[in-house]
């Protein structure tokens, strides 16, 4: 999957929040992306690095819950020049940054 149809998923936004996290969470806490699971579903190597990050109950699946913590840290990290977009050249750099980082644990 290309860079181009994912970089959509980085851009959250704080009107798009939707959905609640389940009693066992903070109540306040809003999705910012509900569908940031799919950048996740999209790629494994992201997929690894979410899964031993954020998945919180440890159950070998991220929730979309988890996959929104995941996405903001991702964003973050792929969002180098702080403009609060991710280029392509920015999520490719930040996805070999996991993938070399998270190769060496």
């Amino acid at each position: 999957m290309s860079a181009l149809f994912l970089l959509p998923l980085l851009q959250v936004a704080a009107a798009s929040a939707s959905a609640t996290v389940p009693d066992s969470a903070a109540s306040d806490y809003r999705l910012v992306n509900p569908k940031a699971i799919e950048l996740f579903e999209s790629d494994s190597r992201l997929m690894d690095w979410a899964l031993a990050k954020y998945d919180s109950d440890r159950d070998g699946h991220i929730s979309i819950f988890e996959a929104d913590t995941a996405a903001r840290e991702f964003k973050q990290i792929a969002d180098g020049d702080s403009d609060g977009q991710v280029t392509p050249a920015e999520y490719r750099a930040a996805r070999d940054f996991i993938a070399a980082r998270w190769a060496a644990h």
